[in-house]
């Protein structure tokens, strides 16, 4: 419509008249708006119109946590850090006139680092016994090559917790005044390793014997040009890091059994392969067997042929639960979660034992859901409204559990998660929680293990930065230092244990004495 030649002429209604049809104008544009970026997005081939605002991440755990004072409150400051080294006091003289007096030191400390290159050349005495045998003079401890010990520390420690590239570190060498080649460097990173891969793979065996509970994710990790995963286990005392081909059951469960490579049948076992619909047939085929522990995989397929398990075809596959079985069975032998519980983010694999869900990511799957309606908006906002009080109410609880509140927390669990909103996808959303009752609720039963994965997101983002700026592994030797390395630097950092000391005790450095990490996490997990 045309505007008219004085607005001010107008009467009441006729203004009225006016704004009405404004609006009903501009609403007629913001269809054409939303249809034409909805048509854009089509040519694009996007899924969707194009986002204007990146979508904000779940704040679930921040938006839980007591607020702070606001005013009146001493600010808290940054803390001190603890000097490692030893202060050397060194005198500067005042140039003064005759006749000053003398009124004390005014200190002033700074800290600075010595980098220099030093290349020793040992004149080893060479002699000859009367019975004919040579003698060679010893090296010096922590000698292992042609490349000193405090230089092997260096290059470890910028790689694994510098996340140096070894390009880079070959260029850092060469400008201190390092005569050394990518290959030496390559070397020095994964050659002769095996005490930290073993020390690594004993700190899971103890962390899974005496953990109460672990926390796991998964990642991508390419390793000899294919795609894998790497798998994080972990919890407040240890980390531990593992790259396998896929992110199946199976793939989870070899390496629970922490470098063992038995299988075995028993209770457990068997147990695990009713609870998974293995036919009874099988299984009576099975635990009838005189034979029922298998050194390694070849003698437990061939027991698989011989039972002529592998030549069934149904569903489930037999072969697949009953290998699963046997692993749940090797790593319970072993005395491995004896009543851990795990904690995941709702991914099949990590399914075995006693198991909890992350309501971190419970919570996500609602404040990701499309909305498209301000009735679809406002359910949204009220059912995330609930779960973060819930959310508070269950950190409570794991403070002061109490049956009488364990009750009335179970109740209402079910009051929100049988709500009907009105909005179609929240409500099947909804119902799919509730179906995970019991893995939401296993801190009622538990109150001492977490109630997110916030954990494991933060270790696994070690081997995410190392796979962003250095790709993949192309040796198994280097895919076991990679994990053995980033494993025990964030073991060390969760012990408060400084890794640079941990590398120089481990390669004869003098210096402070680590002791084996595998010991200090069993002691921690005895006074927790």
């Amino acid at each position: 419509m045309s505007q008219p030649a004085d607005l001010d002429c107008l009467s009441a209604p006729d203004l009225k008249t006016l704004v009405l049809q404004l609006l009903g104008e501009v609403s007629a544009l913001k269809q054409v708006v939303a249809e034409q970026r909805a048509e854009i997005a089509r040519l694009k081939g996007l899924k969707g119109p194009p986002s204007i605002r990146p979508s904000k991440p779940s704040g679930m755990e921040a938006g839980s946590a007591p607020k702070p004072r606001s005013g009146g409150g001493n600010r808290r400051g940054r803390g001190s850090k603890r000097m490692r080294v030893s202060v050397e006091d060194r005198v500067l003289r005042a140039d003064v006139p005759a006749g000053s007096r003398f009124k004390g030191y005014e200190s002033f400390l700074i800290q600075d680092l010595v980098l220099r290159p030093m290349a020793i050349r040992f004149r080893r005495e060479c002699w000859v016994t009367p019975d004919g045998r040579r003698v060679v003079a010893p090296l010096p401890a922590g000698i292992d090559g042609h490349f000193g010990p405090e230089l092997r520390r260096f290059v470890l420690a910028q790689y694994h917790q510098g996340q140096v590239t070894v390009p880079r570190l070959v260029g850092l060498l060469d400008a201190i005044g390092i005569a050394v080649s990518k290959r030496q460097v390559v070397r020095l990173l994964i050659g002769r390793q095996d005490r930290f891969v073993t020390e690594a793979r004993d700190l899971l065996r103890v962390g899974l014997k005496t953990a109460a509970w672990v926390t796991v994710d998964d990642t991508g990790a390419r390793h000899k040009a294919r795609n894998g995963y790497c798998t994080q286990i972990g919890n407040q005392h240890f980390t531990w890091f593992g790259t396998t081909g896929s992110k199946s059951r199976l793939n989870f469960l070899e390496p629970l059994r922490a470098g063992h490579g038995d299988y075995a049948i028993n209770a457990e076992a068997l147990a695990y392969m009713r609870e998974r619909s293995l036919a009874g047939p099988v299984i009576r085929l099975l635990a009838e067997h005189e034979e029922s522990h298998f050194a390694d995989r070849q003698a437990w397929q061939a027991h698989l042929d011989r039972l002529a398990i592998t030549a069934l075809e149904v569903t489930p596959d037999p072969v697949r639960i009953a290998t699963e079985g046997a692993l749940w069975g090797s790593i319970k032998a072993h005395r491995m979660l004896p009543d851990t519980v795990i904690v995941s983010d709702d991914a099949g694999q990590f399914r075995v034992g006693p198991h909890g869900l992350c309501w971190v990511h419970a919570e996500r799957l609602v404040h990701k859901l499309d909305t498209f309606t301000d009735l679809h908006r406002a359910a949204q906002q009220r059912i995330r409204g609930l779960i973060w009080w819930f959310y508070r109410d269950l950190q409570a609880y794991r403070q002061d559990p109490t049956p009488q509140r364990k009750a009335a927390l179970r109740s209402r669990f079910d009051r929100i998660f049988r709500r009907r909103t009105g909005f179609a996808t929240l409500d099947r959303l909804l119902a799919r929680l509730h179906a995970n009752k019991p893995e939401l609720l296993m801190v009622l039963d538990r109150p001492e293990i977490p109630l997110h994965t916030n954990g494991s997101e933060n270790d696994i983002r070690s081997q995410v930065t190392r796979r962003k700026i250095s790709g993949g592994t192309r040796s198994d030797d280097g895919r076991d230092c990679r994990d053995a390395f980033l494993g025990i630097a964030k073991t060390c950092a969760k012990l408060g244990i400084s890794f640079w000391d941990y590398l120089g005790d481990r390669l004869e450095i003098p210096g402070p004495t680590v002791p084996a990490l595998p010991e200090i996490v069993a002691l921690r997990a005895a006074h927790t």
